[in-house]
């Protein structure tokens, strides 16, 4: 059992993993992340008090589920590539998702999730590489070779970034590569200040900074920037196998455009 001090946006993680070992337990899987459940068992923590109850975890699932999609997509498209999988985490995507001998894949986070990962996961054949660095600012860029078409996958990240060094980041980013996405999701900045409902950021002691109103104030970041896709995650496929409370919330979300713009997935290419 490894045992475990995170505090901060890092031990939000923990809520996920347990959200996604969960969903691995249930008849009704979403995402069949099996590997997390294995995670879970073996860290030596009370996942109880995450924040995340069962009933919540095929809606953690979904949200995983639509971003391997979009990771599957860009790969099929294009078999050479890199991918930076920015605030990884403990998320198994690089093994859900299987990329093929022509991609690179980073899987960056803090020092000490690296670590834990390390522990937690087994060894990955291939060109896959554990960088152990917080992701702002965005010198960690210069070990990763540029020339290649890049997804970045930033699932769960962007609102616990101070919004300038967000757009430092997706600025390098833009300016390192010679063409690429940038895949994650946003909260909305009435989202930001309802942080506090918000159990497992409150649980885990964590602060929610940047909010995105919408498309225009991510393409303003760079010339190059443009929005392909903002899904709402109340529209995502998959709604009618959480359970009935957040059914009704997603029913009644649609309604309310406020409520829709909350919590939205973009896809940005360059």
């Amino acid at each position: 059992m490894e045992r475990i001090r995170l505090t901060g946006a890092q031990a939000t993680m923990l809520a996920t993993l347990y959200g996604k070992a969960m969903d691995a337990r249930s008849p009704n899987s979403v995402l069949h992340d099996t590997m997390a459940l294995e995670a879970v068992r073996r860290i030596d923590h009370d996942f109880s008090k995450v924040g995340i109850k069962p009933g919540d975890a095929s809606t953690v699932a979904l949200r995983s589920l639509h971003f391997d999609g979009w990771t599957r997509e860009f790969l099929a498209a294009h078999p050479e590539a890199t991918v930076l999988h920015l605030g990884c985490g403990l998320d198994t995507r690089v093994f859900r998702v299987d990329p093929g001998p022509g991609v690179r894949w980073f899987d960056v986070d803090y020092p000490d999730v690296i670590d834990l990962r390390r522990k937690v996961f087994p060894e990955r054949e291939g060109d896959y590489t554990l960088l152990a660095t917080p992701v702002t600012p965005a010198g960690w860029l210069a070990q990763v070779p540029a020339d290649r078409p890049v997804l970045v996958v930033a699932e769960g990240l962007t609102m616990y970034l101070r919004e300038e060094a967000g757009r430092e980041l997706f600025r390098a980013i833009v300016e390192r590569f010679p063409s690429g996405q940038l895949v994650f999701d946003g909260f909305s900045k009435r989202g930001i200040k309802l942080q506090k409902v918000n159990k497992a950021v409150q649980v885990a002691g964590a602060t929610l900074y940047w909010g995105v109103d919408g498309p225009a104030e991510l393409e303003s970041i760079h010339p190059a920037l443009r929005c392909v896709s903002a899904v709402s995650a109340f529209d995502l496929d998959g709604f009618d196998r959480v359970r009935l409370a957040y059914r009704l919330l997603a029913k009644a979300a649609r309604m309310i455009p406020v409520m829709r713009r909350m919590a939205i997935m973009y896809r940005l290419e360059f």
